[in-house]
């Protein structure tokens, strides 16, 4: 008798046409086979690198060729195309003839600001009783911060009279009030009109940008040769490093309110001046606010170099101590610094949360 091919036993719970366990093993790693003229796949750093973009490929197989092969011709910038020299003579041709010809200028501001504004103030702050003032920021602090914050400030005013420093604290806040005042008259319109204009933010911001980034002792030396010695220099220098922030946090404040807000107002027949004056400047007075704060931080730090050009206050404590080498001296004006800091951060700050509280009443 022929014997008779094997079949696969099949189980009886199974349908015909279902693979079993052992079968879905075996397609399974099938399908994960390649064949063996599949291509592989790339290791991670070199398929990163394959995704990564040509332009950023082609720069560096660039810095990898000068790195290697000698360019000793071609690789120093050449002297012909250098107008550093003529710039630089440029610049003390300019200041030269400003000095020259714009002395009764210059000293019609300085007289100014010294005469009407910055003296007085400061003898003003001076003639008034130690305690009086103590009294009074504690107050100040009280109604805008409140009272927690308000004992913490007295007790920091009285570290600036038991340190000895109070005289230079009056001294440095008449500095930095005048430097303020200035910044703000400057910096809020100049933040309106670039709120107002594309064009004119466009061209204003690199401005302020380098305003911000140059150094200070870089607009010291034409500031000096134009006013001399003392403190209209340095109120001076104190508005150009200080005044940025105000323009910037003004010109986003306008920017900021809703469109809705002002279609409403243009609805009802509003003005430019009524719209920019009775609704756009109201509702960024929180934001501006913050550029206040940040312009106050900003003069703050420019006490010891106001004290170098001549200006006295906290700043001169330091300074002797870095010429003396006396560390507590040093030490002690900063301190008076910080003291003065701490204060006006927290009560323009204070200034600004109190705006944003009446904003939704208003």
């Amino acid at each position: 008798m022929a014997s008779t091919p094997d079949r696969e036993s099949i189980d009886p719970g199974e349908t015909p046409g279902t693979l079993s366990s052992s079968d879905e093993t075996m397609a399974a790693r099938g399908s994960t086979a390649q064949p063996p003229g599949s291509r592989r796949e790339l290791p991670r750093p070199l398929n990163a690198l394959k995704s990564m973009p040509k332009w950023i490929l082609l720069i560096l197989v660039l810095l990898l060729i000068a790195s290697v092969v000698p360019l000793e011709g071609i690789a120093d910038v050449p002297e012909s195309v250098g107008v550093g020299a003529t710039v630089s003579h440029g610049v003390n041709d300019t200041v030269d003839w400003l000095v020259v010809h714009g002395d009764p200028f210059f000293t019609a501001i300085n007289i100014g600001l010294l005469r009407y504004l910055l003296v007085p103030l400061e003898k003003w702050l001076l003639s008034l009783p130690w305690w009086l003032v103590l009294g009074v920021v504690a107050l100040i602090a009280y109604r805008i911060v409140g009272r927690t914050f308000s004992a913490v400030a007295l007790v920091l005013m009285l570290m600036l009279a038991v340190l000895g420093i109070y005289d230079l604290a009056i001294t440095t806040l008449a500095l930095l009030t005048v430097a303020t005042l200035l910044s703000v008259i400057l910096g809020v319109p100049a933040g309106v009109l670039a709120a107002r204009s594309d064009r004119y933010d466009a061209i204003q911001r690199p401005v302020l940008d380098l305003m911000q980034t140059m150094p200070s002792f870089v607009y010291l030396i034409p500031v000096l040769m134009l006013f001399g010695l003392g403190k209209v220099p340095a109120i001076i220098a104190t508005v150009i490093y200080a005044v940025p922030p105000i323009i910037r946090l003004t010109n986003l404040g306008i920017r900021l309110v809703d469109a809705s807000v002002i279609e409403a107002a243009q609805a009802f027949g509003t003005t430019p001046n009524q719209l920019l004056f009775k609704v756009q400047i109201p509702l960024a007075m929180p934001t501006i606010m913050a550029g206040l704060n940040q312009t106050i931080m900003m003069a703050l730090a420019m006490v010891v170099i106001a004290a170098i050009i001549g200006a006295r206050g906290l700043g001169v404590e330091v300074l002797n101590g870095i010429a003396r080498l006396d560390v507590g001296r040093g030490l002690i004006g900063g301190i008076g610094i910080v003291i003065m800091a701490i204060i006006l951060d927290r009560i323009t700050q204070g200034l600004a949360k109190s705006r944003q509280r009446a904003r939704p009443t208003e």
